[in-house]
């Protein structure tokens, strides 16, 4: 090190020893300074003090030798503009600039070189941008170069390689980019070298292996690749900081780094050659290294045991690689100086070493996101400076031990996504320090122990997933800002704590799927911050609005599946943040209040099953943003007014069912080109069915071949074919909270029963009209939406064939066209719905043989086509013989031509109703109209169905 510094000391006394020179140049530095000044966007406060009034050695930031001008410190005086005025010609003297931390931008000049006895030059933190001057490499006396921090481009310079005295190299924190290395030079000075957070692509640079004395390396967040080189311990064998994370290094790591060589000599790294096996390399022990970090590369097998051999080691990180194996015990008991241990994100196996409990000094322990078993041991109480303990996310079993309640320094225990059983050992409220506790989904059943309202700084409690029992303490939350509170998916029982919320911080609060009772905290009222309540599927009774009344932030609100009751609270819809408002499942009553709001966020609203009446809700029209909209199972009527298809253009699940609603289906809502969702079942509907020609999100515009998903067109949508998959539970721990307890959902009748589609809810393609009084024919423009999964139009009284291009619909799972009237054979084109599970077409006038094919031949049972006029065919057991077709077609002659004399006759007498009503009344006028216009869809119908009989019988 002393040769290291050497050449700074001679530097200096170098520069004082220069006389000042009779004609003094201050008057020619404080002209240039003032200048510079002068061409300063901002006069700062720190340089009021700069004029020709003092003297230059007396001005803010300026120090002086002999007379001139050695050193410009101006660290964070907030200074902007750039350094092009000022002339570094004029300040000969310069050994020191210090600009860091101000607001200069534009390049950095190349004329900064000129002064050749500068020592130390630091531009970082500013923003400075273009490339690093080449001119750079003429600094012979530079010791310390710092330009972090700030917008430069470019290659780095080879000829900065070249410095011969250069001891601090920082560049990190810019956007250099990759260059050939082949072109530096060793830099046998450098202690310091920082390239961190760049844009610096190819292998591990070899000038580096070549600068021996450097101490801190850090080439973290590149794009570096290949392996580690396995000569980096015996290159540079005083390493004390390495850092090699995000990038993209791979291969083993090397056993060099930890190995201690069988040939070493003392422990100052010393070398006696003589004593060197053949064909060993030489390998240094790293014995100086406090600081490894090699996260986020891809580097694999197993960690060496060699590594113990790095007996200094203090902060160890190899987080998100795809390391396997053991973790080597032998590392906790060489480590004795260890404080971080960092190893999270991996695939080690294994079970937790016990001799962990050797490491006293371990402040932070990671293991999560691995696939170790066993259970935790006890030894880990022996941590009792430990702050941060997460063991999340790997397959733990057995209890919490005791012994972690010694841990009375820890901040953060995060176990959760584990199989841990028993019960929360009540030591934990020894832990009194503990401001996170992260126990969601695993085994743990019991009691919440009365202890852990003894947890004072407590302000993240997750319990989610798992059996805990019983009543809340009911002082949790007394005298402590709770911040995040999960209770949901136990079987908790009883009221909510009283204080809950008593600190006035809480924000998030889920206590869903448990057996909650009577009415909510008031003091849920009195906290603002609120943003998420999920209190879903309880038994929580009494009215909402105290409670929620005046909530800013509040962003989403699940009350559903509970026995609320009164009138939705006005203030609901002036909330500015509420985005998902789920109130279903209550026995909420009244009208829908109408709001002033222009604009209300709701994205999601759901308000099904409910004792909810009144008319379509006039404040839907204010909810621009809404994308799925549920009122199913209430009591609204009336008729769906025309601006739903333009003021709720976002919309994609409309659920209407089993309400009152009348009239015609607005054709208005063919505009909503997002909808892929829309059920209006079970209602009083009347007319015909909307083309729905526009619902482009119903679309099937590309089948990709050999893929289960396709895309659609005008949506951002990828519907995914595969409706139930299931979201592994080995998932990144970033955010703790449970995929299942938040997210949108539908309640469709599917395959013969009601289910709720959550978080697969985009996979939902379908219309469903059934349980309604819709007249005539099936539009042909329903088989141009080919991307529905279902299709039910059942109960109603619809008349006319079967589209023939029903076939069209080529990822149909369901169709239900039962209980109509629908006539004339079943079109073959069924034949080609390969998805198809289940079919109903029965209580119609359907005739004919039934089409056959690969799926049809799967849909055996018989009721699927019963109460039909004449179907035959596998799976009825009425065969289908030639003789038999033609007395169906003689039977349809027969009806062909009493039907053909009957449109005679009406039309006769339609004649004289027609005369009459052009004396009478307009409402007769319009009754004619359609009576008319009945009889000549009947005898259209007749005709082809004439038509399709002797194409029939001609092909037998």
């Amino acid at each position: 090190m002393s040769r290291v510094v050497l050449p700074l000391l001679i530097l200096v006394a170098a520069a004082a020893a220069i006389p000042a020179p009779a004609n003094a140049a201050t008057p020619m530095e404080a002209e240039a300074l003032l200048a510079w000044k002068a061409s300063l966007q901002d006069d700062a406060a720190a340089l009021s003090g700069w004029s020709r009034a003092a003297p230059v050695c007396r001005w803010h930031g300026v120090a002086c030798d002999s007379g001139r001008v050695a050193k410009l410190r101006l660290r964070g005086a907030g200074l902007s503009g750039g350094l092009d005025k000022l002339d570094f010609a004029a300040l000969p003297a310069l050994i020191e600039l210090d600009l860091n931390g101000n607001n200069f931008t534009g390049a950095i000049p190349a004329s900064i070189s000129r002064v050749r006895s500068l020592a130390s030059l630091d531009l970082g933190n500013n923003g400075f941008s273009d490339s690093i001057p080449l001119q750079f490499g003429d600094f012979s006396g530079l010791v310390d170069l710092r330009l972090y921090n700030n917008n430069l481009v470019g290659a780095i310079p080879y000829q900065l390689s070249r410095l011969p005295n250069i001891i601090h190299f920082d560049l990190e924190a810019n956007y250099l980019t990759d260059q050939d290395f082949a072109k530096f030079s060793p830099m046998p000075t450098v202690t310091f070298m920082s390239l961190y957070l760049n844009s610096i692509n190819g292998s591990f640079p070899d000038f580096i292996l070549k600068s021996p004395n450097v101490t801190y390396l850090d080439l973290s967040q590149n794009t570096l690749f290949g392996q580690i080189p396995d000569t980096l311990p015996e290159k540079l064998p005083n390493l004390g900081y390495l850092n090699l994370s995000i990038n993209s290094f791979s291969g083993p790591i090397p056993a060099s780094l930890g190995k201690v060589d069988e040939a070493a000599g003392p422990a100052d790294g010393r070398q006696q050659s003589h004593r060197r096996r053949p064909g060993v390399p030489r390998l240094g022990n790293l014995r100086t290294l406090t600081f490894l970090e090699l996260s986020m590369n891809q580097l694999t097998g197993g960690l060496p045991p060699e590594f113990a051999g790095m007996r200094a080691m203090r902060y160890f990180g190899i987080a998100r690689n795809i390391l396997t194996g053991d973790i080597p015990p032998e590392l906790f008991t060489s480590w004795p100086e260890l404080i971080s241990f960092q190893v999270q994100s991996n695939s080690f196996t294994g079970k937790i070493p016990p001799e962990l409990g050797k490491a006293r000094k371990l402040k932070i322990l990671y293991l999560f996101s691995n696939n170790f078993t066993g259970s935790i041991p006890a030894e880990l109480g022996e941590l009792v400076e430990l702050s941060e303990l997460d063991l999340s996310v790997n397959w733990l079993t057995g209890s919490i031990p005791k012994s972690i309640g010694r841990l009375s320094q820890l901040t953060r225990l995060a176990l959760f996504f584990n199989e841990l059983s028993g019960t929360i050992p009540p030591e934990i409220g020894n832990m009194t320090s503990l401001q996170m506790l992260n126990l969601n989904s695993n085994q743990l059943d019991g009691d919440l122990p009365p202890t852990i309202t003894l947890l004072r700084n407590l302000n993240y409690i997750d319990l989610f997933g798992n059996k805990l029992s019983g009543i809340i303490p009911s002082d949790l939350g007394r005298g402590v800002r709770l911040i995040d509170v999960s209770l949901a998916n136990n079987n908790f029982s009883g009221e909510l704590p009283q204080n809950i919320c008593e600190g006035f911080a809480l924000q998030n609060f889920t206590a869903s799927n448990n057996n909650f009772t009577g009415n909510l905290p008031a003091c849920f009222r009195n906290c603002t911050r609120l943003y998420q309540v999920s209190l879903a599927n309880n038994s929580f009774t009494g009215d909402i609005s105290e409670a929620f009344s005046d909530h800013p932030s509040l962003t989403y609100l699940d009350l559903s599946y509970n026995r609320f009751t009164g009138n939705l609270p006005e203030n609901l819809w002036t909330l500015p943040a509420l985005k998902f408002l789920d109130l279903s499942n209550n026995g909420f009553s009244g009208e829908i209040s109408f709001s002033t709001s222009s604009n209300i966020p709701l994205e999601t609203l759901y308000l099904a099953n409910n004792d909810l009446r009144g008319v379509f809700p006039s404040v839907i029209k204010q909810c621009r943003s809404l994308i799925a909209l549920d009122l199913g199972s209430n009591m609204f009527f009336g008729h769906i007014p025309i601006w739903i298809g333009t003021s709720v253009p976002l919309v994609r699940f409309l659920s209407l069912q089993s309400n009152n609603f009348s009239g015609d289906i607005p054709s208005e809502l063919s505009q909503l080109s997002r909808l892929q969702l829309l059920d209006m079942s079970k209602n009083s509907f009347t007319g015909h069915i909307p083309s729905f020609g526009n619902l482009t999100s119903m679309f099937l515009t590309e089948i990709i071949s050999g893929t289960e998903s396709f895309n659609r067109l005008d949506t951002p949508l990828q519907l995914q074919v595969q409706h139930f998959s299931v979201v592994s539970r080995r998932t990144e721990p970033n955010n703790n909270r449970n995929q299942d307890e938040y997210g949108d959902r539908v309640n469709i009748f599917w395959k013969g029963r009601e289910q709720i589609f959550q978080r697969t809810v985009d996979s939902v393609v379908g219309i469903d009209l059934s349980s309604n009084s819709l007249t005539e024919d099936i539009p042909e423009e329903l088989t141009y939406l080919q991307g529905i999964l279902f299709l039910n139009l059942s109960r109603n009284t619809l008349s006319g064939s079967i589209p023939g291009r029903i076939g069209s619909l080529k990822l149909l799972e369901y169709l239900d066209l039962s209980s109509n009237e629908l006539s004339g054979v079943i079109p073959p084109s069924i034949s080609n719905l390969l998805s198809l599970s289940m079919l109903n077409l029965s209580n119609n006038r359907l005739w004919g043989e039934i089409p056959t094919g690969s799926q049809l031949q799967t849909l055996v049972d018989p009721s699927i086509y019963s109460n039909n006029l004449g179907l035959c065919g596998f799976p009825l057991s009425i065969a289908c013989h030639a003789s038999t077709l033609d007395e169906k077609n003689e039977d349809h002659e027969k009806f062909d031509m009493s039907l053909y004399y009957s449109v005679i006759i009406g039309a006769v007498f339609g004649f004289w109703l027609w005369f009459g009503a052009l004396i009478f009344l307009k409402p007769f006028r319009v009754f004619v109209f359609r009576f008319v216009d009945q009889i000549e869809r009947s005898y259209a119908k007749v005709v082809h169905i004439k038509a399709l009989f002797r194409c029939k019988s001609a092909s037998k």
